[in-house]
């Protein structure tokens, strides 16, 4: 009995991916529930496992791009039974499967078809269509061409799309973190006895931003067609770099969740894009989006739209300097805010109030505590 290995559906909108892993060989005895490889697409990375257990036949390469439904694969039944079973020592060298695998050495991998993906990201994004499919150094080896990943892409035509379609103006501010620094560090020991996770920064900028959403609705709004939708959920957006690109999950009902339901959020996030087992799902809906370039070092920069979205807040690397207070010079730690937002439907006093409220919500955060 032979079993076909196809590419699973993982979502309406999904026509294709990649192979980015094989995590098998060629030959290998696989048990049932044994991870087969990873499928890459524009939205998400998931693990296809093994249906039954049987010998591994691949038909597709890593690096392969391929159709939903495409057969990848075989598992033959059969030739997983020889193992299993209890055998002479004489007959040992026969269920050694190693020889197809050498044999696939031996050949070239093939050249996979270009990649079928929607007109939207083609249209923004055909120039990269020339790339080569495959990892190819140059001759002299001071180069190496590789095909972009499909999140690639996809991150790509996106920020092209919001550029083209969206008046994109950014506005600044700077913001005090004394006095969320020092709730931290009074309470983040008891915080974490308590509820189990860490009182991280982002847990205050996204009840910050929530609680601005409903001083300022009008940054609650998307663009559809000639209407604006307006939104009264709010559901927020935090960008995350992960090894295949930036994905953005949504923190869900943000308003009514507490500080340690939305680090429990955020946890459970880390770990699902560590692993590559952010779904879909995972990733839509939001209404407005943040960004931590601090992380990684960012003093200012001009964060770009998460198209349909009409705003998005960029937070910064935190740093001492030197502040007029009083009449005198204190040193405080500060963090450069920036808020990009949709000119066609955001005026500038709005986001500049906006992002005030955000100001004024970190440097007392007791009112985000208390909801006031």
């Amino acid at each position: 009995m032979s079993l076909e290995v196809k590419i699973p559906s993982v979502g309406e909108s999904i026509t294709s991916g990649m192979i980015s892993t094989w995590h098998k060989n060629d030959g290998d005895a696989v048990a049932k529930g044994d991870a087969l490889f990873t499928l890459e697409t524009d939205k998400v990375s998931s693990e296809v496992g093994a249906e039954i257990a049987g010998v591994l036949r691949i038909l597709a390469p890593a690096g392969a791009e391929v159709q939903i439904g495409q057969v990848v694969a075989t598992l033959d039944a059969a030739g997983a039974a020889a193992p299993a079973a209890p055998a002479p020592k004489a007959e040992a060298p026969k269920a050694a499967p190693a020889k197809p695998a050498a044999e696939k050495k031996a050949v070239p991998a093939p050249v996979a078809a270009p990649m079928s993906i929607s007109a939207a990201v083609e249209s923004a994004n055909q120039s990269l269509a020339t790339i080569s499919e495959n990892v190819a150094p140059a001759g002299d080896g001071r180069t190496t061409r590789k095909r972009l990943s499909p999140l690639r892409r996809k991150i790509a035509a996106q920020l092209v799309m919001a550029q083209h379609t969206a008046a994109i103006l950014t506005t600044f501010n700077e913001v005090d973190m004394t006095a969320v620094m020092k709730l931290r560090k009074d309470l983040g020991e008891a915080f974490l006895a308590q509820h189990g996770v860490k009182l991280g920064f982002m847990s205050f900028f996204i009840k910050a931003t929530v609680a601005a959403l409903q001083a300022v609705p009008q940054i609650n709004v998307r663009v559809d067609g000639d209407d604006i939708v307006q939104n009264h959920f709010h559901d927020v957006g935090v960008a995350v770099g992960t090894e295949r690109g930036l994905v953005v999950p949504v923190i869900r009902g943000a308003k009514d969740k507490s500080f340690a339901d939305i680090e429990r959020d955020l946890a459970a996030y880390a770990v699902k894009a560590r692993e590559g087992k952010i779904t879909i799902e995972d990733l839509q809906g939001g209404v407005f989006t943040i960004s931590n370039g601090g992380i990684y070092g960012s003093l200012l920069s001009t964060p770009i739209l998460n198209p349909p979205q009409s705003g998005i807040l960029g937070m910064h690397k935190i740093q001492e300097r030197p502040m007029a207070e009083k009449g005198q010079v204190v040193i405080r730690p500060m963090m450069y805010l920036a808020m990009s937002y949709d000119h066609r439907v955001v005026d500038g006093k709005e986001a500049v109030t906006f992002l005030i409220k955000i100001k004024e919500g970190l440097e007392q955060p007791q009112r985000l505590l208390l909801g006031i």
